[in-house]
């Protein structure tokens, strides 16, 4: 009977009851089904935009793949292996860099921080030109040696670019020793641009030539990192593993996801701990459901007698008033959606939430992913059918309780 099940459940829904009450708890039950929905969408759909964004950011500052070695900070490598990692057929370009910890000091202001050494292929694997807010990339082979740092480094340091004649000191340890102290090596660049991804690069780097780099540690062709520019619509895995072949197993190679993993991943932690909080709260709002179904159960308890006297079953009672509460649940949800849907595009086209000032946007970011929705209908509707069970159960029991009468 599971059709004439659902055809009573509707008329049981959209016919009328003897107190106007039942109508009035069961309109508030769609109505919190929906406003959970809603929040539930929405939740998740901030935090994908969040996360776009931040992508997007971090993808700018980082190449397509990242070879550095599995121990460590430095690693060498020969001319032929570069050149044959060049003439794979999916690799674009290949840019030795590297990085150490530094002393930046500029007209008296100091700051600690990360120098990168970079070479010319560099602007070939990173379009650093995209992310400079001011100044401009005038590549590393002149004679006089420029700087680009991020946009929070040059706020500490107070470094102006339009100033031509001040220049950028960077010291670093030497290897050598008077009298049982370390000497520091220094080099002079001078500011040429200011770049910003609005992570913690802003606060850290300053790019600079390798042989600025290469000239403060000592150590003539060490490199930190190789970092590679692929084609598009390349095998990764293939990919990886053609370098290993040539590079050999010490070497560690991670892709734009994995050279951010650990902070995409803490905001994927963070969206669904959100999404399991707004979900614990749609427990309380099924509350409002399971008083409704109670009242309609009792409501229809000389109609519940009737059917059972037709041929009815507990089982096909039970699976009336779960039939009932999936339709309540499944309203619920299609107007949660609307709703959702409406706020989403509101947010979209005119910011209606904004963030405080400060941020690098104005409003919240919002993105919509099918997936989402799937996973909002499966738990408001396992929700809904948890909270159906109790009056379905109560229902099945009603012949025996007026017959006692």
């Amino acid at each position: 009977m599971p059709a004439l099940t659902r055809d009573i459940a509707r008329r049981y829904l959209f016919g009328k009851k003897s107190t106007n009450s039942i109508n009035i708890i069961t309109g508030i039950s769609i109505f919190g089904i929906s406003i959970g929905t809603a929040a539930l969408v929405l939740i998740l759909s901030v935090f994908n935009g969040f996360e776009g964004l931040l992508s997007s950011l971090f993808n700018a500052f980082n190449p397509d793949l990242k070879v550095t070695p599995v121990e460590g900070k430095y690693f060498k490598i020969k001319d032929e292996q570069l050149l044959a990692l060049q003439e794979l057929p999916n690799v674009v370009a290949a840019a030795k860099t590297v990085e150490e910890i530094a002393l930046f000091e500029y007209n008296g202001n100091q700051e600690l921080g990360k120098i990168k050494g970079i070479n010319n292929n560099f602007l070939s694997v990173v379009n650093i030109d995209s992310l400079l807010l001011s100044g401009s990339y005038k590549g590393t082979s002149s004679q006089v040696q420029y700087a680009y740092m991020g946009s929070s480094l040059k706020s500490k340091l107070g470094i102006n670019i339009n100033d031509k004649l001040s220049p950028l000191i960077i010291y670093m340890p030497s290897k050598r020793r008077i009298l049982g102290a370390k000497e520091f090596n220094s080099k002079s660049v001078y500011p040429a641009g200011v770049f910003s991804i609005k992570g913690d690069s802003d606060y850290e780097y300053v790019l600079t030539s390798y042989k600025v780099v290469e000239q403060l540690l000592e150590s003539p062709g060490q490199i930190s990192s190789l970092e590679l520019k692929l084609s598009d619509k390349v095998d990764e895995d293939q990919i990886k593993t053609e370098i290993t072949n040539i590079l050999g197993e010490d070497f560690t190679i991670k892709n734009r996801f994995e050279q951010d993993e650990a902070f995409l991943r803490v905001m994927q932690i963070e969206k669904w701990i959100s999404f399991l909080i707004t979900g614990l709260t749609m427990l309380l709002i099924a509350f409002n459901l399971l008083g409704a179904l109670w009242m309609i159960v009792l409501d229809k308890q000389k109609d519940i007698a009737v059917l059972k006297a037709l041929g009815f079953n507990s089982q096909d009672m039970k699976s009336l008033f779960i039939n009932l509460g999936l339709l309540i649940t499944a309203i619920g949800l299609f107007l949660g959606f609307i709703l959702a849907l409406v706020l989403y595009f509101l947010q979209k086209k005119y910011g209606l939430i904004g963030v405080p000032e400060g941020f690098m946007m104005e409003s919240y970011p919002v993105q919509l992913k099918i997936t989402d929705f799937l996973i909002v209908s499966l738990v408001v509707v396992v929700i809904g059918w948890l909270t159906s069970l109790i009056p379905a159960k109560k229902a099945a029991q009603v012949h025996q309780n007026l017959r006692v009468q």
